[in-house]
């Protein structure tokens, strides 16, 4: 079983996997520790991670990058809309409102989602892993923004799903930091909690939160985010003061040219990263677009007066943080920063500013999301032990339940889950109804979400209920919010009582719900029962003095979900076989390239040796006809071999190899042939040696046998010695060894017939002799 941490960036992906040294993070096939998240669509086959940067440029429009940002959200969003602004790819509105990739692949007009791209990088992910690990990967723990909706939440288990993966948990990145962060640490103070603040501002976000750190526990006590500031927008900055420079120096327009916004953006992320640790940089790009090469310079102090304002932004997350844990700044232990837009000068002299303190680096900035998902998931695996180290997370949303009444709540609080719930948790709702019901889950606080996201979140749909004589029965609904954050119901149950009877113990026990209740209800028909245990006693106690008197009837209901904009069975499944089909043309794709690279190399390998190791032993005859046939191989490579199949590569190697087997052979069997030669006179002399002891009756029948085999020799290496090295031998080095192996065995044949029969007054060894052989 493999235990495995992806870390799903906006720009670079990151795989952890936990072996019995300890977390490693793996290579891709470039050796790299980080793999780009791309998906470039090619004529014939995908090219994902490093090999799509590598074909972006030739197929811009057909390269899908920053697909993170597009999943689970509506084409309608403005935020979407100004993404989608920044991607050369063609993008439409979806029958549910969801947003469509258009790609010309393989001579046909396809059309993706981003859930189903985010499956091609999950996939490629998985093989890296597979190939590294040497066995197959299933389960995983993926990292996830905290800011993510139930619907995206979803949407990443649907990805991986389609890329044959089975996420154990969908982790908060800050909470996999602060598990990498903490489970090391033997430090924590023994008076109480020790608070600490992470801060990952990452390629196109910004999350914060406060963990609270006790021996053998953690726990979260706020997450805060802002989801569009990130290392991208710092780059966005110099792309827009270069792109306005260039306008005004070189009369260009790089807006107008996909290629040219490639290019500068990309030299812009490099120019950020100079000036974290310069003063100033230049900018060189030769001929940026129109055959023109540009230069630009800056300073270091320019750049931070251009990102002024989206350095304001970093204290509005760090304050809302700090305000929901309710913790004040002088309580924190420390401030740890991460994430690989962390790095500019001026972010830490904010952070210090805010906190108090300078914010600490101790952990990898770009790994320490994959450490502590593959840390989460040793944990629920059953393969590895892992010291007990309870992680305790929290939603950032408040989420609410309403039902054909109205919502559902505790007078008159609507919210089920308030914002900074620990994850898992469960409600058990107590309705009173005599037909089927729908529940609606909801986000009770809109302004708790990303712009532009929608509240509602799914519908549930229970029933049929049948109440006796069309009477209201008691219904109890099992709500929880699971390990990935995402609402689900787990069951419904109609509650018969008032029969007269009695129930044993264990009975009560199977049956009995091990929810507390709370004084919660309104309308007089619904009531709602926490999943924590502090009341358990009381509850427990109550139950089994009625259920003395009562039998009670338990009735499971069906419950039918719907996700707003979310993808059915159907869809999932549909999704995977066209996944499969994706991925069986890349790898025959693979293979014909493959192909046609290896009768590529032999045809260039073969005419460097005819001119040299093989000059010798060709005639000019054929020396001629093979220069004609590689000649002939190699125009029809570039012309029409150019875009063949797999089995025509294999053909054309083929024809060419019984041109050349002949005189491959006799280059190989010239030296063959000698080792043969010395191994076989080796032997001769071996035996005649070993014969001297031996009676001579004996004697003379090896002796005879070595001449044989010696006079064969020098017979067949005279006349292979008249021939010319371009014809065919006349000796073999087969030849050589089987005369040789001829020889053994009827040498040892004749040495083990006179060991085991002597004769009499013999001795069994032959260095002893009777008197009379003496």
């Amino acid at each position: 079983m493999s235990v495995v941490g992806f870390d799903i960036g906006n720009e670079n992906c990151v795989i952890a996997v936990v072996k019995q040294r300890g977390i490693d993070v793996l290579l891709n096939d470039e050796s790299n520790r980080e793999t780009l998240a791309i998906v470039c669509f090619g004529e014939k086959q995908r090219f994902l991670g490093s090999a799509g940067a590598a074909s972006a440029m030739m197929h811009p429009k057909s390269t899908v990058s920053q697909v993170k940002r597009l999943i689970g959200r509506k084409f309608a969003d403005p935020d979407v809309q100004r993404e989608l602004k920044m991607l050369p790819v063609e993008t439409c509105e979806g029958p549910d409102g969801g947003i469509l990739i258009r790609i010309q692949y393989a001579g046909e007009k396809h059309t993706f989602s981003p859930t189903q791209v985010m499956a091609m990088l999950f996939a490629h992910l998985k093989d890296i892993a597979e190939k590294n690990l040497e066995i197959p990967v299933s389960d995983c723990v993926i990292g996830i923004p905290s800011y993510f909706t139930d619907l995206q939440r979803r949407a990443y288990l649907n990805a991986a799903t389609i890329a044959g993966l089975k996420p154990l948990r969908l982790m908060h990145d800050c909470t996999a930091t602060a598990l990498s962060y903490g489970i090391y640490k033997t430090d924590f103070s023994s008076r109480g909690p020790t608070f600490v603040a992470f801060v990952d501002i990452g390629h196109c976000d910004t999350q914060v939160c406060i963990a609270s750190f006790e021996a053998g526990h953690m726990r979260i006590l706020s997450h805060a985010f802002d989801r569009s500031l990130g290392g991208r927008e710092f780059d966005e900055v110099l792309f827009s003061h270069f792109a306005a420079q260039f306008k005004d120096q070189y009369n260009i327009d790089v807006y107008s040219n996909v290629k040219a916004c490639i290019r500068l953006r990309a030299a812009c992320e490099k120019l950020k990263k100079v000036l974290s640790a310069n003063a100033e940089a230049p900018l060189n790009i030769e001929c940026l677009m129109d055959e023109k090469d540009v230069k630009g310079h800056i300073k270091r102090d320019e750049f931070e007066i251009l990102a002024s304002a989206l350095l304001e932004r970093i204290s509005i997350p760090c304050k809302r943080a700090l305000a929901d844990a309710a913790l004040p700044v002088e309580r924190l232990h420390s401030v740890e920063l991460v994430g690989s837009g962390s790095r500019i000068p001026a972010i830490t002299k904010v952070l210090t500013s805010i906190f108090r303190r300078e914010p600490r680096r101790t952990l990898n900035a770009s790994e320490c999301v994959a450490r502590g998902c593959a840390l989460q998931c040793a944990m629920l695996s059953p393969v590895f032990r892992v010291r007990e180290y309870e992680v305790q997370d929290s939603i950032p949303f408040s989420i609410g339940f309403s039902s054909d009444g109205g919502p559902i709540g505790a007078g008159s609080n609507v919210v089920l889950f308030p914002k900074g719930r620990p994850i898992p948790s469960v409600k058990v709702l107590t309705l009173q109804r005599s037909s089927s019901f729908q529940l609606e889950a909801f986000y009770a606080n809109p302004d708790e979400l990303p712009s532009g996201m929608s509240s509602k979140i799914s519908c549930f749909m229970v029933g049929p209920v049948k109440g006796l004589h069309g009477e209201k029965s008691k219904v109890k609904v099992r709500v929880q919010l699971n390990l990935h954050g995402i609402i689900t119901i787990d069951s419904a149950t109609m509650i018969e009582e008032g029969v007269e009877g009695s129930v044993s113990n264990d009975d009560t026990q199977a049956h009995g719900d091990k929810m507390d209740t709370e004084s919660a209800s309104f309308a007089g028909d619904n009531g709602v029962e926490d999943g924590t245990h502090s009341h358990s006693q009381s509850s427990h106690a109550s139950d089994h003095h009625i259920r003395k008197h009562k039998v009670t009837k338990k009735h499971d209901i069906p419950v039918h979900l719907k996700i707003y904009g979310g993808m059915t069975e159907a869809e999932v499944l549909e999704a995977q076989e066209k996944e499969y089909q994706l991925a069986q043309q890349d790898k025959i794709a693979e293979q014909t390239k493959e192909k046609k690279n290896a009768l590529e190399s032999y045809v260039y390998e073969t005419r460097n040796k005819l001119l040299n190791t093989y000059r010798s032993f060709a005639s000019d005859r054929e020396r001629e006809g093979i220069s004609r046939s590689l000649q002939q191989t190699e125009d029809w490579l570039y012309d029409e071999g150019d875009d063949e199949t797999e089995n025509a590569y294999i053909l054309k190697l083929e024809d060419l190899h019984k041109l050349v087997n002949p005189i491959e052979s006799r280059y190989k069997d010239e030296e063959a042939r000698a080792q043969a030669t010395r191994d076989l006179l080796n032997c001769i002399v071996e035996y005649r040696m070993s014969v001297k002891s031996l009676p001579p009756k004996d004697r003379e029948l090896i002796v005879d046998e070595c001449n044989k085999a010696e006079q064969w020799l020098r017979e067949k290496t005279q006349q292979q010695e008249s021939l010319p090295k371009n014809s065919n031998p006349v000796l073999w080095s087969s030849d050589i060894k089987s005369r040789a192996e001829d020889l053994e065995m009827k040498c040892k044949h004749m040495l083990n017939q006179r060991t085991s029969s002597p004769t009499p007054g013999e001795s069994r060894g032959p260095d002893h002799h009777t008197s009379s052989d003496s």
